[in-house]
């Protein structure tokens, strides 16, 4: 999607974001705490670089030692997921009405997927112990 730019808001609309160049596909998280975050899973948008507007209306949440989360202040629509150690955030991919035909290329943290969120399709699963494993393989520390 080089070259492109989605927008995207919370529920109100108070918080807006434009994501340049995201991914072509969006990545589920079935972690315990994803999912008590959203009541589902997480669908993760990333992209090349995003701008925001509505800053005075988004409250953070530390939820980890490396991770942060976003939402609104006004209507509570969950808005990002923040990995500490680089700042990369993935943004939930709901916010975008253009990322509607996007497809799932990959899930992780499998092993704690409830029965109800099963994601059809061909692509990668991936448990937590992979997911960190690879993280560490990048240099980052969990400890």
């Amino acid at each position: 999607m080089s070259g492109e730019q989605l927008q995207g808001h919370c529920l109100c609309g108070a918080v807006k974001i434009t994501l340049s160049d995201p991914k072509d596909h969006v990545e589920y998280c079935h972690c315990d705490m994803c999912r008590h975050w959203t009541g589902s899973n997480y669908p993760a948008l990333e992209g090349a670089s995003f701008k925001l507007s509505g800053e005075e209306h988004i409250a953070t949440y530390k939820s980890s030692e490396w991770a942060e989360r976003a939402f609104c202040s006004k209507c509570g629509s969950n808005l990002w997921y923040k990995f500490l150690p680089t700042g990369n955030r993935s943004f939930l991919a709901g916010l975008f009405d253009g990322a509607s035909d996007l497809p799932v290329g990959r899930e992780i943290f499998v092993e704690e997927k409830v029965r109800w969120g099963e994601i059809p399709g061909e692509h990668d699963r991936l448990t937590g112990e992979e997911v960190i494993a690879e993280a560490k393989a990048a240099g980052f520390s969990f400890d």
